[in-house]
């Protein structure tokens, strides 16, 4: 279970899609390639593809900002879980050492020079929030990309 997987778990609820796998993830990355190689003849099909999958989002959408912020409260922590990814693992209960927070870059694909470990952060935490907006998280735009 990747470091990606275990904040699902801690943010959204067992019966989630988000926890049910990586099938939640390539789920969402499929269709755009499949819709550049056949996009004159998928066009009818693209749209009730789309909304059946943003459906099921829609319906389990989770409040992201309200689990955290109640959590946090909860814990009597003052953490800065809005731009800090250190401080968001911490919250969750997980390994927040430089080396963890690589290991995510990784799992997530980061380009960028994991040395440059402010940079590395601020990106981990934008993709952190944007990954769980994409599996039915509903996070504030001012934390999305």
């Amino acid at each position: 279970m990747g470091i990606l997987s275990n904040i699902f778990s801690k943010i959204f609820p067992k019966s989630h899609a988000a926890n049910k796998g990586p099938a939640a993830q390539p789920q969402a990355q499929a269709p755009a390639p499949a819709a550049p190689q056949a996009a004159p003849q998928a066009a009818p099909q693209a749209a009730p593809q789309a909304q059946p999958q943003a459906a099921p989002a829609m319906m389990d959408q989770v409040d992201v900002e309200e689990i955290l912020t109640n959590m946090q409260k909860s814990s009597g922590q003052q953490l800065n879980w809005r731009t800090s990814i250190v401080d968001l693992m911490k919250l969750l209960g997980l390994d927040s050492s430089l080396q963890a927070r690589k290991e995510l870059a990784a799992e997530l694909h980061y380009t960028g020079d994991t040395s440059d470990s402010a940079s590395m952060n601020i990106w981990l935490h934008r993709q952190v929030m944007n990954k769980l907006a994409a599996n039915g998280g509903k996070v504030p735009a001012d934390l999305r990309d």
